[in-house]
């Protein structure tokens, strides 16, 4: 796994070891990012699930001003921790141990807003729903930004939660992505 493309491209980055833990293939995120845009112009990012870090730090490669990272796991945290020391992103960059939902309890409190919202839990743990539709109701989201959900292709998600409503949706196989905006909901807003 490594970084794709701005300031760190090139450079390695460490994987938490264990079956706990899927990293996005370098494939997936690269599909990802030309499709969200190269290179980004600023903006807060938010990695959660972080797992490596390894979209946040993509992201921060990229041209992201910050990158606030959060997962459960402390393996994880130390791993992404390696990762921004290994990239030099460390002054970029915040890291928590926190449960998903709590982080964004907090984030909220803060009213901080963030330009790209990378999600990746883990695939059969049916969190995706409950965390959309908690960005969608605190508006987390800057009004130009995106959601980027990865989940197990077998498992779809509603196309609106609230006002975040799905623009797109990529297939690899057994990995989907689908990303979400702000916006009014398609056809009276199924996943309210």
């Amino acid at each position: 796994m490594r970084i794709i493309a701005g300031k760190g491209k090139g450079k390695r980055l460490k994987t938490v070891s264990g079956f706990h833990v899927r990293p996005t293939t370098d494939r997936v995120k690269e599909s990802v990012f030309q499709v969200i845009g190269p290179y980004l112009e600023g903006g807060w990012v938010l990695d959660l699930f972080a797992g490596s870090g390894s979209l946040g730090l993509e992201a921060l490669s990229r041209g992201a001003d910050h990158a606030v990272f959060v997962d459960q796991s402390g393996a994880s945290l130390r791993v992404v921790r390696e990762n921004l020391r290994i990239t030099g992103f460390e002054g970029q960059a915040e890291v928590y141990r926190r449960d998903a939902r709590a982080a964004l309890r907090a984030l909220t409190k803060r009213e901080a807003r963030f330009r790209y919202i990378f999600l990746d839990p883990p695939y059969r743990e049916p969190i995706l729903t409950e965390v959309l539709q908690q960005i969608a109701q605190d508006g987390l989201l800057e009004p130009l930004g995106t959601v980027v959900a990865e989940r197990a292709s077998d498992t779809p998600l509603n196309p609106c939660y609230g006002k975040l409503t799905r623009v797109r949706s990529l297939e690899f196989g057994d990995i989907a992505v689908d990303l979400y905006q702000m916006g009014d909901p398609v056809d009276g807003g199924e996943g309210e």
